[in-house]
């Protein structure tokens, strides 16, 4: 299997926004964005493997701008990352009025895929030929998102893990909530003593 760049994939998609494609707010609804991020990110990242490829999860959506009907939408992908069987897909979406040809950044995003072979079971992919230092901290930064998602996660398993309702009321402390616990005595009785 012969290593591939990121450019042998780097893959680009720009739709027109259409009526149809509108929220409640009158604004091109998020879903949609999150749709065609989700097929560009197959697109990269099945050219790359050379097969199909399914989504493992989706990192950093934030969308900084709204995005208007007749505006054109430009999503940018290319690999990132590449592990035995899995590939990170960086996603940068812009969107453009047509009128004044403005380019607003809408949002960035990081996917990431697991290449399925015949069987439906993941199988190995090219490895990534890094062509400059921009692609290379591409890849860092993907390595240490990773390791800080994973920390994160662990942190917060053991935090959810280590509930103790007296010691944890503190946190309620000036939020938008009420404590009316109706159905449960011996909850209510822990309240009242403390």
């Amino acid at each position: 299997m012969e290593p591939r760049t990121v450019q042998f994939s780097r893959t680009k998609l720009t739709e027109l926004m259409i009526p149809s494609y509108a929220n409640f707010g009158g604004k091109v609804h998020g879903g949609l964005i999150l749709s065609l991020m989700d097929k560009v990110a197959y697109a990269c990242s099945s050219k790359h493997a050379g097969t199909y490829c399914v989504t493992v999860s989706v990192d950093g959506v934030e969308f900084l701008q709204p995005v208007e009907v007749g505006e054109l939408v430009s999503l940018d992908a290319s690999v990132h990352h590449v592990g035995n069987t899995s590939l990170v897909v960086g996603i940068v979406v812009t969107s453009e009025n047509v009128k004044t040809n403005e380019i607003k950044h809408t949002n960035n995003s990081f996917f990431t895929m697991v290449a399925k072979g015949d069987d439906g079971k993941p199988t190995k992919v090219p490895e990534l030929i890094l062509e400059d230092i921009s692609e290379m901290r591409q890849f860092v930064n993907a390595i240490k998102r990773s390791r800080v998602k994973r920390e994160a996660a662990d942190k917060m398993h053991k935090e959810e893990e280590e509930f103790i309702m007296v010691d944890d009321m503190q946190l309620l402390e000036n939020q938008r909530c009420k404590i009316q616990f109706t159905a449960d005595d011996e909850i209510n009785d822990l309240f009242s003593d403390t």
